[in-house]
């Protein structure tokens, strides 16, 4: 060969090899194997030195052999499996297992599938494989004319070299060479796959193929030499893609890299196993590293809709599944080469799901894997936008959003911490990072505590990030976990003063009155001091660790020698809800007082009202935001207070309007007893308008009227009763009596005994009753015994019993089709206690309305009608007495009815008492698809004027059901910036709303941000979505709206520690408004659906604080745990009605029964609905449509893998993959699947009742998990079973909904294995439409959605109830009606805001002192 020709050839080897080392280096971190190559194994390079070619080949064979047998002698560190059998019986055992398949292949079949294996299956000690399985092939062999690896090594067609150069042992590089037509096997013949750690496990794998030059492209045997028994395999590679989508992979030998090309026609299958992997991590890694807030849900949408590399299948959940030890892994490879600022995708939300739900070992392989060629890809950082703040608002959450407010981008160190377990926390620090320069083995301080920065143990990250993770809405019906053995209550705090407290005291002047046994004075010295009555003074606790009390003088007194005063208590704002956030000269009115010594005084102090000034609705977003203080300096003695604070609601509110004592008691009035005596008042039953008894003598007094908490009980009318008040003639048809467990055959359904609890997740089975309903036909107090004094607080009702359509001998079954407010009169009546009354309502007899029953039951709440009587002796449907038709809705009159229709008649009258009111002018944050706004239009109280939402679909859909609003689809920081600036409309020409224009102000900030219990989410994305709550309060800081509302997910409220709640309250209050916050639960105000949601509540000064609204239906118990605890103490919201409610409870059928049959995968939107509503429910939410078209009828169309275990899934309630059949079935797609083996002892569960085993993986015999025992393309998914024991058995997954259950909370994206499982159909075998989970959160059926499936789903799952939504509304709307009645008697008021003008709230100052 020439030399010129070499040297051109040697030229083309290195420009090949660059090009494909440099091809791809960003999506995929390449992953070698690394496993070093013996010290005494020669090189390739040594055999073409002078000389050594004429060698004769059997010394060079027998070299090589010597050479080998060394190397597997350091390669063979073997962990051999237990048993009893050696490794040589069972691949005997085996090798007669498939000769006989290959003599009958059908028997085996058969057999293997029939019968269950009460043993330890066979399994190959080399690859692991189950010797049983069909699918485990065997090398056919090689061609008669195939070279060993070192024969064809030297073939002139390979070599870049002649031997004749003189200095060719300068080059040391590896050859490489390429390989096709090839296979993979171990000693047993075997073709296994090369990627699941066997290798790692110094598993001898060989390869025979046709070997290559490197620079030929031609994937065909021709030209290619054969070769047998290449290998064993040191390591195997992956070098980036070729260019398209197959990745090059690549094996490494004692002698030479290989890269693969086409496999042989039975190796196929596997490698295109490995390739479809490999792509799916680039997919995975991509998707995640553009969208890092999303959820495993949204990871299966884009998984379903990729076009898979050519020889791969389509991409479904189970591929995921299948294949998730490997994404995961290179994840990790993949946040191991990040920056140390850079935020890592294994803590994502979606990776922590997969990392669950599929049993990933974390931390597994990487040490062994070498770092990828080349230089690291400069990532892109996409920037996000800062969080836009007015100055108050920055002023207070700067503590906590330190680096993420506007030009504070620094990130804080956190520090890491070491897991023990998985090789990359074992590593040593580097001794090189900022983090090891200060540790003192280093030299340095040792005062950061901070882990090397180079050291990310993955197990530590997943773990932190669960910690932060949301408490999950599934387990809404579940016993509340915040709640402990026994919860602390809100304490009624006892003022212990401190008896080392001796003031010197003297009374000025003379007493002013006396009376008996107490002389009244006007002033006292209090240690030279003069205090007088009205003054505030600081008070000595006998705990010298707390602060001193203050209280205000209320009158001062001397009784038994003692010199004393009336302390009406004020509260620390540090000693509120608001804890360490509050501002330290803050102190609040309560209503606590108490009579003390005056000796414990310590001084006399200063308490300043601060009254907000007149422009207060203007004064929004000023740089000269404390220019309002009223303390000028802080001298420990001067405090100031705006608000009256409720401890035990957590409620700050002006403080109330305290009318002028009485000129005989002012020389003892009190506020405070003045509140607490009329709350005491307003609290005991007060019967008035006496009527005459039938005798002197009679025991018992009659009256028309009772009255209590403001509300007059009058004869005839009709009134809440709670449920144990009485009880019906007729006792209703029981529940289903729960079917008695049918024994199962185990081999069939090997994983129900997982079923053990008999608690159906979503079910009503303990839901409580409503209300019951009667009619008062006597109001009755008893004398006292031997006296004719009539005892008022004892007051008895005689109740006539209306029946529920339930209560009757129909049962549950007979409110399915009935009307929510429907009852059936009755002659019976009963004497109740007038303590079990919750509340009034409106009966009325449907022929006396002049309006349709659906009108009626929508105008207003707690209205009910009957149209029959029933008769519970009989069992009969009768017809009401002519009597009780015209005087059943008497209601406040008096006298029963004559001629026209008294029910009519209190309808007027009510619509008479209702104010019309004008529609608050709204803007709606983060508006979604306008759930909020839907439910604040169904109250009547908002026109929704301007809505931003910054994803396009979300906000078409808002554009579809509001067309008057102006929707902005820019960042919400980016058009607070434009307003603050002075602008008035944005770049494309939208005008935005000015100060004053916006009323009501609403929104929910993006709750994925708030998933954490104890501290901030790391990530930059979580981190900018945190901020938006700053954002949120800094848009009511600058509009100053009269009404606020901020809607989150439960776990706001515990969010690190409660800190941003906390923080939220201060800026409400620092702004001036008052405020308050509560958990609500939206099943409870009417969708078939467990949705707790935080909802902080805020009014401007001068308004009314709106209450949270009452429970409309009774819900399951677990779900309605409402209170709320922070720092230890419980705060209850002010819902009363929590054991009952005025209407049942909606369950799925009432929701969705009347709905079309539909299949999986349906995508026609526009359909009829083929019949009438079956329920009051479905009646309501269709609406009057003039044409009734059903939208939105739409489902996912799942795989067909998926589609046959919902198929297999029974239709009883409860049913989940628990009770799937191990089975093989014939797919869809005309591909089979394959039966789950059990192959390990379970040592939790033991042996089934055959005696089968119970475990599918190592992990489960207490070992670690080995990649071989993953199966797939099973009925039952293999990696339920595997994480099983770990998380609750999985319980709900290919759940179905139950009938007369509720949905779990609606989600973004219905999935079977998804975070809320339990998605089903309960009767067709398919998931949960679009229009199912509309009508799960209470939309109308008019109301549209926008986009593709998913972002329907979407917008759906992330919207607010509007039934629940309106319930608000409403409170709000007795707000602004209290305002209007109130605004002509308060004193508070200008001119100006009588008018209702925008800026209504302006200047209100309420000094009660």
């Amino acid at each position: 060969m020439e030399v010129e020709d070499l040297d051109s050839k040697k030229e083309r080897k290195q420009e090949t090899s660059k090009d494909l080392r440099e091809e791809i280096e960003a999506p995929l971190r390449k992953s070698k194997k690394e496993k070093k190559v013996p010290i005494n194994q020669p090189t390739i390079m040594s055999w073409f030195e002078k000389g050594v070619n004429k060698r004769k080949l059997s010394e060079i064979k027998n070299d090589s052999e010597s050479n080998d047998s060394g190397s597997q002698e350091e390669k063979r560190i073997k962990t051999e499996d237990g048993g009893n059998g050696s490794a040589d019986g069972d691949d005997k055992d085996g090798a007669k297992i498939l000769r006989c398949r290959a003599e009958k292949p059908e028997e085996v079949k058969e057999l293997l599938n029939t019968k269950a294996c009460k043993q330890t299956p066979l399994k190959c000690k080399e690859c692991s494989q189950l010797l049983q399985d069909p699918d485990l092939k065997l090398f056919l062999g090689d061609p008669d004319d195939a070279r060993e690896e070192f024969v064809t090594l030297t073939d002139p067609n390979l070599s870049l070299f002649t031997g004749e150069e003189e200095e060719i042992h300068s080059y040391d590089e590896r050859p490489q060479h390429k390989v096709t037509n090839f296979s993979v096997y171990d000693k047993n013949t075997h073709l296994c796959p090369f990627d699941t750690g066997m290798i790692e496990k110094n598993k001898e794998l060989y390869f025979s193929g046709y070997v290559k030059p490197i620079y030929d492209e031609n994937p065909s045997i021709e030209g290619g030499i054969p070769t047998t028994k290449m290998g064993p395999i040191n390591e195997w590679w992956t070098a980036g893609f070729d260019g398209g989508e197959h990745a090059l992979v690549g094996f490494t030998t004692a002698f030479a890299d290989y890269f693969l090309m086409d496999p042989s026609e039975a190796y196929a299958p596997i490698m295109n196993a490995l390739q479809e992997k490999i792509f799916m991590s680039k997919m995975v890694i991509e998707f995640l590293a553009n969208n890092q807030d999303a959820t495993y849900e949204d990871l299966l949408n884009k998984l379903q809709n990729t076009v898979p590399p050519k020889g791969c299948g389509c991409f479904t959940e189970d591929t995921l599944l299948r294949h998730a030890q490997f994404v995961v892994e290179q994840v990790e490879s993949y946040d191991q080469g990040a920056d140390f600022d850079e935020n890592t995708l294994l803590t994502n939300s979606c990776m922590r799901a997969l990392i669950k739900l599929a049993g990933v070992t974390l931390g597994k392989r990487r040490a062994l894997r070498k770092e990828v060629r080349g230089a690291k890809a400069v990532k892109d950082k996409s920037a996000h936008t800062l969080a836009a703040v007015t100055p108050l608002v920055r002023n207070i959450f700067d503590s906590m959003f330190d680096g993420q407010i506007d030009e504070k981008g620094t990130a804080v160190d956190i520090r890491r911490q070491r897991c023990g377990i998985c090789e990359v926390c074992q590593q040593p620090d580097c001794g090189k990072c900022m983090a090891c320069r200060d540790m003192t083995k280093f030299g340095g301080s040792g005062r950061s505590k901070q882990a090397c920065q180079k050291r990310r143990c993955p197990n530590m990250a997943v773990k932190a990030a669960d910690e932060d993770d949301l408490l999950e809405e599934g387990n809404d019906d579940t016993l509340d976990t915040e709640r402990k053995a026994v919860e602390p209550s809100t304490p009624k705090k006892k003022h212990k003063l401190s008896k080392k407290q001796k003031s010197a005291l003297e009374w000025m002047g003379k007493a002013i009155k006396v009376e008996t046994k107490k002389s009244y004075f006007e002033a006292v010295l209090i240690n030279d001091q003069k205090v007088s009555c009205g003054d505030f003074i600081s008070v000595s606790p006998d705990d010298p660790s707390e602060p001193l009390y203050i209280a205000k003088v209320a009158y001062l007194f001397e009784e038994g020698g003692d010199k004393m005063c009336h302390a009406w208590w004020f509260k620390r704002a540090t000693e509120t809800v608001l804890g360490e956030t509050a501002d330290p000269l803050e102190v609040l009115q309560v209503n606590e007082c108490e009579n003390i010594q005056l000796e414990f005084v310590v001084s006399k102090i200063q308490v300043l009202f601060k009254a907000p000034l007149p422009d207060w609705s203007m004064r929004g977003g000023i740089e000269e935001f404390d220019s309002d203080n009223v303390v000028k300096e802080e001298d420990g003695k001067t405090f100031f207070y705006q608000k009256w604070y409720d401890p035990e609601l957590a409620r700050f509110e002006d403080p109330p309007f305290d009318s002028d004592p009485k000129v005989d008691s002012k020389h003892k009035h009190c506020a405070s007893c003045s509140r607490l005596m009329e709350l005491s008042k307003k609290e005991r039953p007060k019967p008035s308008d006496r009527l005459s008894s039938e005798s002197d003598s009679s025991s018992h007094m009659y009256y028309g009227t009772v009255s209590r908490d403001g509300v007059d009980y009058k004869l005839g009318d009709s009134v809440y009763l709670l449920p144990e008040a009485f009880k019906f003639n007729l006792k209703a048809a029981s529940k289903k009596s729960k079917q008695e467990k049918k024994e199962v055959d185990e081999d069939v359904y090997p994983e129900v005994y997982r079923k053990s609890s008999d608690y159906i997740k979503g079910s009503n089975e303990f839901v409580p009753e409503p209300f019951r309903i009667g009619t008062i036909l006597e109001i009755i107090c008893k004398k006292m015994t031997c006296s004719k004094i009539v005892n008022e607080q004892n007051v008895l009702l005689k109740i006539r019993k209306f029946y529920r359509p339930e209560n009757t001998h129909k049962g549950a079954t007979g409110s399915h089709h009935t009307d929510l407010n429907m009852l059936y009169y009755s002659n019976e009546e009963v004497i109740v206690d007038f303590q079990l009354v919750k509340g009034k309502c409106m009966v009325v007899f449907s022929d006396d309305m002049n309006i349709s029953v659906d009108e009626y039951f929508s105008e207003g709440p707690d209205r009910f009608y009957f149209s029959e009587a029933y008769n519970s002796e009989t069992k009969e449907f009768e017809e009401p007495p002519s009597k009780v038709r015209r005087s059943t809705a008497k209601g406040k009159g008096k006298g029963k009815g004559k001629h026209k229709a008294k029910a009519q008649e209190e309808v007027d009258k009510e619509k008479q008492h209702m104010p019309q009111i004008r529609r608050l002018r709204s803007l709606d944050v983060f508006a979604g698809c306008g759930g909020l706004s839907e439910g604040f239009h169904e109250a009547g109280i908002a026109e929704c004027r301007w809505a931003i939402e910054k994803e396009e679909p979300a906000a078409s859909a808002f554009k579809l059901n509001n067309p008057g609003s102006t929707v902005f689809t820019d960042d919400c920081n980016m058009l607070l910036r434009l307003v603050m600036d002075g602008k008035t409309t944005n770049a494309t020409g939208q005008k935005l709303p000015l100060k004053g224009d916006v009323e009501l102000l609403c929104g929910g900030p993006p709750c994925q941000g708030f998933s954490g219990m104890n501290r901030f989410n790391s990530r930059e994305y979580s981190m900018f979505k945190n901020s938006l709550i700053a954002s949120y309060l800094s848009y009511c800081d600058y509009y100053r709206p009269r009404f606020f509302l901020l809607e989150n997910v439960r776990n706001f409220v515990s969010f690190k520690r409660s800190m941003v709640l906390k923080l939220a309250l201060r800026c409400l209050l620092r702004m001036g408004y008052q405020c308050t916050f509560g958990v609500l639960q939206a099943g409870s105000y009417g969708v078939a659906q467990t949705r707790r949601r935080a909802i902080i509540l805020a009014a401007a000064p001068g308004e009314k604080l709106p209450f949270y609204p009452e429970p409309l239906h009774v819900f399951a118990p677990r779900a309605m745990q409402l209170s709320v605890v922070v720092d230890n103490r419980k705060y209850q919201s002010n819902i009363s009605w929590t054991t009952s409610a005025p209407f049942r409870t909606i369950t799925v059928r009432d929701t969705m029964s009347d709905l079309p049959t539909i299949h999986n995968g349906a995508k026609g939107e526009e359909i009829s609905y083929g019949g009438d509503p079956l329920s009051h429910f479905q009646k309501m939410i269709r609406g009057n449509q003039y044409q009734p078209i059903l939208r939105d009828h739409i489902c996912k169309e799942m795989s067909p893998l998926v589609y046959a275990r919902m198929k297999h899934i029974p239709l009883a309630p409860g049913s989940d993959w628990r009770e799937l059949p191990n089975i093989i079935v014939r797919l869809s797609d005309g591909s089979h699947t394959k039966k789950l083996v059990y192959t390990h002892r379970d040592k939790k569960n033991g042996h089934s009742s055959t005696g089968a085993l119970r475990g599918v993986c190592s992990c489960a015999e207490g070992g670690v998990c080995d990649p071989m025992d993953r199966q797939f393309n099973t009925i039952i998914p293999w990696c339920l079973p595997h994480t099983g024991n770990r998380h609750n058995h999985w319980a709900g997954l290919y759940g179905r909904l139950e009938w007369d259950g509720f949905f779990s909370t609606t989600v973004t994206n219905p999935e079977p294995m998804g975070k809320q499982g339990r998605v089903l159909h309960p009767e067709q075998h398919r998931v949960v439409s679009v229009r199912e989970c509309a009508r799960s959160q209470g939309f109308p059926d008019t109301y549209r959605f926008y986009g593709n499936i998913l972002d329907r789903h979407r917008q759906i799952g992330n919207a607010v109830p509007p039934p629940m939504a309106k319930a608000i509304g409403l409170e709000i709307k007795k707000c602004i009606i209290w305002k209007e009645e109130h605004l002509e008697l308060s004193s508070c008021f200008t001119k100006e805001e009588k008018e209702i003008e925008p800026s209504a709230v302006s200047g209100i100052k309420v000094d009660n002192i």
